[in-house]
């Protein structure tokens, strides 16, 4: 990752004048932040009492190429930010993480093209995802981080086309990407090879797509306004981001199978609030009549939205979430005995309440999920407090239950924790 960012930075210094390279910079802008997380539970993890203890400086800033040449008339930023790490969970372990480096230019006043590593985002949920099938960091938002760090970015290229019939958006991700999940050291999880809940001992290994130009993933949204109501429709060609299917039990290998995606979305004003329906139908490209047990069914996702403010600094929302397994008869007829197995239906509720207090330098939000199907529940409770516009606190805490090991929360069961942190911006 670090290699790609030298290369731009070797490439963008024969496109400057030397004498100009400074004067295009509008400033470097970030944070210092210290932050730890206590677990409220023992597991298997590298550290039973806490998830989270880490130091961490991001810095951001853009380039304007302000030039006599096609740079300065396509109007072409450089956009940078980079955080540096000290990570204390894992003995004092220093890393780069970078977040932005990308070039972006409108060569026409119908395009806009941004091109480098960038954080994608599309669809209408609220930590919610169908159509988004960009790379997501869910160790990070259940270890106690920043929800900026629940999304992540991607190496890619993006066209931005704008006239008065649609806005077309296509994105080219050349390396694959996976969302982050629990890997038993800083989080437990359910390991089906383990048939329980595991942390260090997991000894799973995920097969992740080669770099070839054939792998190369691909997303279009194609959306317009009628009136204050914004239709979006969505096509996603490439992998799923979460190994969901079997490579070779025996060397109990787990891999991302090739998806496609299609999906819309609706947004607009309704009953002094705003609502949103979105739908996705994902098709297992690898196993289209799911009859093979290892390959993970085709799918059809489904939710509603609705966010109202009630009162002064006061806001809600509600979200409910549907999904089904496609040719669910096909499925168990395949199984073998020792599988786990899902079922057909999974709906999930959610509830957010945010309110504002001190002249908006307090925020109290409390999210809620709840999913009757899986009788498992997730809790976040959350508090920021402003001091000035350098010094920012933050608590709050992650705790999901479930009946179950196997569903989606109460596999996390263990990995309660309450997270504090404090921030410095510049």
């Amino acid at each position: 990752m670090f290699y790609r960012f030298i290369i731009i930075l070797f490439l963008a210094s024969f496109l400057c004048p030397i004498n100009k390279v400074f004067a295009g910079f509008s400033g470097m802008h970030g944070f210092v932040e210290t932050r730890y997380a206590v677990k409220l539970s023992d597991d298997k993890t590298k550290h039973d009492s806490y998830s989270l203890a880490e130091q961490r400086l991001q810095v951001k800033g853009d380039y304007f190429f302000d030039f006599d040449n096609f740079l300065s008339d396509w109007g072409m930023v450089f956009n940078f930010k980079s955080d540096f790490v000290l990570d204390e969970y894992f003995g004092g372990k220093t890393g780069l993480q970078l977040r932005e480096a990308n070039f972006s230019f409108t060569p026409v006043d119908y395009l806009d093209v941004k091109a480098g590593r960038q954080v994608l985002t599309w669809g209408t949920g609220e930590y919610l995802f169908i159509n988004d099938m960009f790379p997501k960091d869910y160790v990070s938002f259940f270890a106690g981080r920043e929800d900026e760090y629940l999304k992540q970015p991607s190496d890619a290229v993006k066209l931005s086309f704008y006239n008065d019939i649609v806005n077309l958006d296509i994105v080219a991700i050349p390396f694959f990407e996976p969302n982050t999940h629990a890997e038993g050291d800083r989080l437990s999880f359910f390991d089906s090879f383990k048939q329980g809940i595991a942390g260090v001992d997991s000894d799973r290994a995920l097969i992740y797509p080669s770099n070839d130009i054939s792998n190369t993933e691909y997303a279009l949204r194609a959306s317009r306004n009628f009136g204050s109501n914004e239709a979006a429709f969505y096509f996603f060609r490439g992998f799923d981001k979460s190994p969901k299917s079997y490579k070779d039990e025996q060397a109990r290998e787990l891999y991302y199978e090739r998806l496609d995606v299609y999906g819309f979305s609706l947004r607009g004003p309704f009953m002094s609030g705003i609502a949103n329906v979105e739908a996705g139908y994902l098709n297992s490209r690898e196993d289209p009549c799911g009859s093979n047990r290892l390959i993970q069914n085709s799918m059809v996702k489904v939710m509603a939205g609705y966010n109202k403010d009630l009162a002064k600094d006061l806001n809600t929302g509600f979200q409910i979430y549907y999904e089904r397994i496609l040719d669910y008869a096909d499925y168990i007829d395949n199984l073998a005995s020792w599988d786990y197995f899902w079922d057909e239906h999974r709906y999930l509720l959610t509830w957010r309440i945010t309110k504002l207090l001190l002249n908006q330098n307090l925020k109290l939000t409390m999210f809620t999920f709840y999913s009757f199907t899986d009788k498992d529940a997730y809790f976040r409770p959350l508090l920021t407090y402003a001091f000035n516009d350098n010094w920012e606190f933050t608590i709050g805490a992650n705790i999901p239950v479930g009946e179950d090991y196997i569903t989606e929360f109460g596999q996390m069961e263990k990995d309660k924790n309450v997270f504090v942190g404090v921030r410095f911006n510049f």
